[in-house]
């Protein structure tokens, strides 16, 4: 399928995004937005049939939005506005449902993210989500099994999109990360995708609180072959960390379970090539691509 048709696909059966049904405050957020929008169309007389051909989006649809079932997309809410003349109200509901757009697990990393002072990320398997573009998340997305709806697809990229304005926050959190240099050479997407990849790395990586490492692929054995390592610190002192390679890949805030991986992820950085090396290897990648 082309983008084009993906698009069309979009506009006319995805008008919105699944609720995820474990997440009770964002399924009663859903719910009351579209408690709203159904009563302000049975108050203007409308049937959903007819306020459907009205917004663009089928009777099925409707009934979905406004029973809670499905997230509405920003388009949705300003479309629902002008045809019930809700003078802005329904369009102002964004805001609220931006909070929930997201799958409960990403807001909740998210927000740690975003109130982290100083973020160590090492990966081995492919390139770090903070630093992914659109459409290298995407073409990573469309190879997962089993398969992600369209609609899932769009709502989990533009999700891993939305973290990335932790490289905007003031005052800027310490950023180290370290990729394996066989994550930077596999084939994801098409070559103008892994062109754009390769050039954000560099973006980034040219950042002044941020630290990219490459750790090449002829190195010797080291502690990261087990799996993903992530650290974050917080101006209170305190921090969290998950590795797939320890503590059964779950979240730790112990102190001397986060030494262990404190350890672990400096070691490996020591192991890397030097931040000015790995860019220059990126640029070299970059140029054979």
């Amino acid at each position: 399928m082309n983008d084009e048709a993906g698009q069309l696909k979009g506009e006319a059966d995805e008008p919105g995004w699944e609720v995820d049904p474990d997440d009770e405050w964002g399924v009663a957020v859903v719910e009351a937005v579209g408690r709203q929008l159904r009563l302000r169309r049975e108050a203007s007389g409308m049937r959903a049939g007819e306020f459907g051909r009205k917004v663009g989006y089928g009777e099925d649809m409707v009934y979905k939005i406004e029973g809670g079932k499905r997230i509405a997309r920003p388009e949705y809410m300003v479309k629902s506005d002008k045809v019930l003349k809700a003078a802005g109200l329904l369009t102002a509901m964004n805001e609220d449902l931006e909070k929930v757009r997201y799958p409960k697990k990403v807001r909740e990393i998210a927000q740690m993210e975003s109130k982290a002072v100083e973020i160590g990320m090492y990966e081995c398997s492919s390139i770090v989500g903070l630093l992914q573009t659109p459409e290298h998340a995407r073409a990573l997305f469309e190879v997962w099994q089993p398969s992600y709806s369209e609609g899932e697809m769009e709502r989990l990229v533009a999700a891993r999109t939305a973290r990335q304005s932790i490289f905007s926050r003031d005052p800027a959190p310490a950023l180290n990360f370290v990729q394996e240099e066989a994550t930077l050479r596999r084939r994801v997407g098409e070559r103008m995708d892994r062109r754009r990849q390769l050039e954000r790395l560099l973006e980034v990586g040219r950042l002044r609180n941020v630290t990219l490492q490459v750790m090449p692929v002829d190195s010797v054995a080291h502690p990261g072959m087990g799996g993903r390592i992530e650290l974050l610190k917080f101006a209170d002192g305190t921090a969290v960390g998950r590795s797939d390679g320890a503590f059964n890949g779950r979240p730790i805030s112990e102190p001397k379970q986060l030494r262990i991986l404190e350890l672990r992820f400096g070691t490996i950085r020591a192991m890397a090539l030097p931040p000015g090396e790995s860019l220059a290897l990126i640029e070299q990648l970059l140029g054979e691509t």
